[in-house]
């Protein structure tokens, strides 16, 4: 399970900077929201998982508040899915 929480990390994080440096600029740049529109449904399903996962590994894992909060936060955080990936999740495997 902690294969399929770090396969969402990666795509969370990876949709979140598409949808960031890419869709978003497209759309106010040229008018072309289509981007947006592609990637926005896919990107909040897994940031929905991505959260999900963190609540149920938080318990299994005995993340203190301060990691979990750290985790929770780092969904927000361009790049940051990817840190909780090295930091976090890489050593439980």
């Amino acid at each position: 399970m902690i294969k399929l929480f770090r396969l969402i990390t990666l795509l969370e994080g990876s949709s979140y900077l598409l949808l960031l440096f890419i869709a978003v600029p497209l759309k106010y740049l040229v008018g072309d929201e289509s981007f947006v529109k592609l990637l926005g449904m896919p990107h909040g399903f897994l940031f929905i998982l991505y959260i999900v996962f963190a609540f149920v590994f938080q318990k299994k894992m005995k993340w203190s508040l301060i990691n979990f909060l750290i985790i929770l936060v780092a969904s927000v955080v361009p790049f940051g899915t990817f840190y909780i990936d090295k930091k976090y999740l890489r050593k439980i495997i």
